[in-house]
């Protein structure tokens, strides 16, 4: 019998560089099918456990703690074991898709390696495959953009290829790492529905608390690497507690007010 599903559990993660505290004891869930968000400033450490659940860490950094997906330890498995999570269990959206798509390859190519390596297709299906996921994340004339290079593609299209890339090896978990701030409004509101609507669980990070409430159900706070407050976006934007998320929250009111 197939244990039941209990999505990315992540307890006491610290990461360390150099002798510098990055993360000290970051702990947090995210259910099957949940969404969500991981807060905090530049330098808070937001990015860095991303990576760490990634294992995309620096070179030389000392990761302690637990990660787990459905039951299973993530940590401390050998690198070709822990690569094999990556894409094909939880895929990742980087916060820039200019830097994160290879420029010498088409972004077809780019869509369709995942699902040979993951899922074992041969070219040919590849290929049909990754046609279907641009329809899915909505681009336009599919067929003629992905012969483009990334360089022809606006910065929302190449973003909308980074989810497709995420997406394709049917993975149970997405991380996305600011994948909208180098965006426009109209086409983040784009990304964000988009995301919305994949049938997977969801771990958002952003240092933008209005962005986080249209689309995580939860939301961990981090200040200098520690988780300083927790709970539902509901209660945080009603009764924030700590500075930190008080600061958020001042932050999204402001940008609502000058919104038109």
């Amino acid at each position: 019998m197939t244990a039941a599903a209990t999505g990315l559990e992540v307890r006491g993660l610290s990461v360390r560089i150099a002798g510098r505290t990055v993360l000290d004891d970051v702990t947090f869930t995210v259910p099957p099918g949940g969404r969500v968000g991981v807060i905090g400033a530049s330098g808070s450490g937001k990015s860095m456990t991303s990576l760490a659940l990634m294992g995309l860490e620096p070179t030389g950094a000392d990761v302690t703690g637990s990660v787990q997906l459905d039951g299973e330890e993530l940590l401390g498995l050998p690198d070709r074991a822990r690569a094999a999570y990556r894409g094909a269990r939880i895929g990742m959206v980087f916060q820039e898709p200019g830097t994160a798509l290879d420029p010498l390859r088409r972004v077809g190519r780019q869509i369709a390696e995942p699902l040979r390596l993951h899922r074992g297709l041969d070219r040919r299906t590849a290929d049909a495959a990754a046609l279907e996921l641009a329809v899915a994340v909505g681009l336009p004339d599919p067929e003629s953009l992905l012969r483009q290079w990334p360089h022809q593609l606006s910065g929302g299209q190449r973003q909308r290829i980074c989810i497709a890339m995420a997406m394709a090896g049917s993975p149970e978990l997405i991380v996305a790492d600011e994948p909208t701030t180098a965006l426009d409004v109209t086409t983040e509101a784009r990304i964000l529905d988009l995301l919305r609507g994949l049938d997977v669980s969801l771990l958002f990070v952003t240092h933008d608390l209005a962005v986080l409430a249209q689309i995580a159900d939860s939301v961990v706070v981090l200040d200098a690497g520690r988780v300083v407050e927790a709970g539902s976006v509901a209660d945080l934007l009603a009764r924030p507690q700590h500075p930190t998320t008080r600061a958020l929250v001042e932050a999204a009111r402001a940008t609502a007010r000058r919104t038109p």
